[in-house]
């Protein structure tokens, strides 16, 4: 990390944006990325944190298996929305590090942006809206709705920080892993290019 550039006061590692836009033909989660033999997917980390742990704690061991693949969207590491603020910080901090190592390795990195409560995706406590940082304006990025999006509060708090990043990051692309209901996207398709991938349990009963 010595020649990473970091942003606004929360030291953000900075993830360069892509130098063109790559579209993914589908994403695999990371552990079900053998059953992707064709190796045509993007590896995504839409799933329990548990099963990508040891990619977060020992990613040099997995540089070459992922460069197997087109490229990758940087984990998904858990913002609860009850977790201390502290907690959700430092797991956006895990993504920005894991996704500026990897793009230092060669591969093909698409920021996954994650927010947890308002204080992630609003300047309430910080000048910098924390869950933004590090990510380049006007490219591409994806989210997850898969898991994230079961109760009322969770869909306010998704559709309240989908907002917010819109706002900040203006991406031309937004991916999507899991549903995109009205309730939440309703409105929103004029202001970007949405394009939503089923998760990969449902895909494969299709």
């Amino acid at each position: 990390m010595e020649t990473a550039f970091f942003d606004g006061d929360l030291e953000m590692p900075h993830i360069d944006a892509p130098d063109k836009i790559v579209i993914p033909k589908g994403m695999v989660p990371f552990s079900q990325r053998e059953q992707d033999t064709a190796h045509e997917n993007f590896v995504c980390f839409y799933e329990n944190d548990i099963k990508f742990r040891e990619l977060l704690t020992h990613t040099e061991k997995f540089v070459d298996d992922l460069k197997r693949f087109p490229g990758i969207i940087t984990p998904d590491c858990s913002l609860y929305i009850d977790a201390p603020l502290v907690v959700q910080l430092i797991n956006i901090y895990l993504n920005r590090t894991i996704g500026y190592y990897l793009k230092q390795q060669g591969l093909h990195v698409i920021p996954n942006i994650r927010w947890g409560d308002e204080r992630t995706y609003t300047t309430e406590i910080f000048r910098d809206k924390a869950a933004f940082l590090g990510v380049d304006k006007h490219s591409i990025v994806s989210i997850g709705t898969y898991g994230q999006i079961k109760s009322a509060e969770s869909k306010r708090v998704f559709r309240d920080g989908l907002i917010a990043m819109l706002d900040e990051l203006e991406p031309e692309t937004v991916l999507v892993y899991g549903a995109m209901p009205k309730s939440i996207f309703g409105g929103l398709e004029a202001r970007t290019r949405f394009i939503q991938y089923p998760d990969w349990t449902s895909s494969k009963k299709n």
